[in-house]
C-alpha cells in the first residue's frame, strides 16, 4: 500500500530537514519580520509592516530570506503542530475510514497532513519565485477591527509585487492549497478519492489559510515571533 511508503518517507524528510532551518528562520513568513530586518539602515521609528497597496516602508526580501521562510513554513514547529491538529480532527471524524484508528491510523493522517502542507508550501514559494511575488504576510498598519479583518482575508489571495510592494492578485497563494490537496487525493488517499475530492479539500484549506492570517493579524507580531523568546532559536 502506497501509504506504507509515504508515511516513513515524509517523517524522515521532516526529521532530517527540521533542525537547522529552525535556527536560521526565526523571522518567518507569517510576520514579515524578515523583511523589516533586511535593511539595517531603516530608522527604528519606521513601520516594519505596512498595508499592502502602499509603498512606504517596504523592503523586498532577498532570496536567502525567502528560502529561510520556505524552510520554516515547511519544517518549522508550526508545520508539525498543524499536522498534528489536523490529524486529530481527521482521526475524530474517522476520515478517511480506510486508514482505521489507533496509532497506525493517526500516523497515516499525520503524515498525510504534513505532506499536504509540504506540497502546498513548495508550490506557493515556487510559483512566487517564477511570478516574482512576495507571498509573506504583512500585518496591517491600519486601525480598527474591520479594516484589519478585511486586510487579513484579502491577503489570503493577494501578494506583493515589484520593488514598491504594490498589492496584486496572487496565483501563487490561490493555487497552493489546491496543489497540496490534489496531490494527496490523487497520490496517497484511498483509490475512491478523485480530483473533485481534492478540489473540495482545497477549498477548506484555503479557508484555513484565511483563518491563519487572522491569527497573524490579531496576535501581536504573528505566531512565528513566539520562538524569539527561546534561547536556542536565536542567532
Amino acid at each position: 500500500m502506497m501509504m506504507r511508503l509515504v508515511v516513513p518517507s515524509l517523517l524522515a524528510i521532516a526529521v532530517l530537514s527540521g533542525v537547522s532551518p529552525l535556527a536560521k528562520a526565526q523571522t518567518s513568513s507569517g510576520t514579515g519580520d524578515s523583511v523589516s530586518s533586511a535593511s539595517s539602515t531603516q530608522k527604528s521609528s519606521k513601520p516594519a509592516h505596512v498595508q499592502p497597496g502602499t509603498t512606504a516602508g517596504y523592503t523586498k526580501p532577498d532570496f536567502g530570506q525567502r528560502f529561510h521562510n520556505y524552510l520554516f513554513d515547511s519544517f518549522g514547529p508550526y508545520a508539525f503542530i498543524g499536522a498534528g491538529i489536523a490529524a486529530g480532527v481527521n482521526q475524530a471524524r474517522n476520515s478517511p475510514p480506510e486508514w482505521g484508528q489507533g496509532a497506525e491510523g493517526f500516523g497515516y493522517r499525520y503524515a498525510s497532513n504534513f505532506g499536504i502542507n509540504l506540497v502546498a508550501t513548495t508550490a506557493r514559494y515556487g510559483l512566487a519565485e517564477i511570478l516574482r511575488e512576495d507571498t509573506i504576510y504583512y500585518r496591517c498598519e491600519c486601525s480598527g477591527f474591520f479594516p484589519r479583518f478585511g486586510h487579513a482575508v484579502i491577503s489570503t489571495v493577494t501578494a506583493r509585487r515589484g520593488d514598491d510592494g504594490h498589492r496584486t492578485i496572487s496565483f501563487s497563494n490561490i493555487a497552493a492549497p489546491y496543489a497540496g490537496t490534489e496531490t494527496a487525493a490523487l497520490g496517497w488517499y484511498p483509490g475512491r478519492y478523485n480530483a473533485m475530492d481534492g478540489f473540495r479539500m482545497g477549498n477548506y484549506l484555503l479557508g484555513t489559510y484565511a483563518g491563519l492570517n487572522l491569527l497573524k493579524e490579531f496576535i501581536y507580531g504573528g505566531p512565528h515571533t513566539l520562538i524569539k523568546n527561546v534561547p536556542m532559536m536565536r542567532h
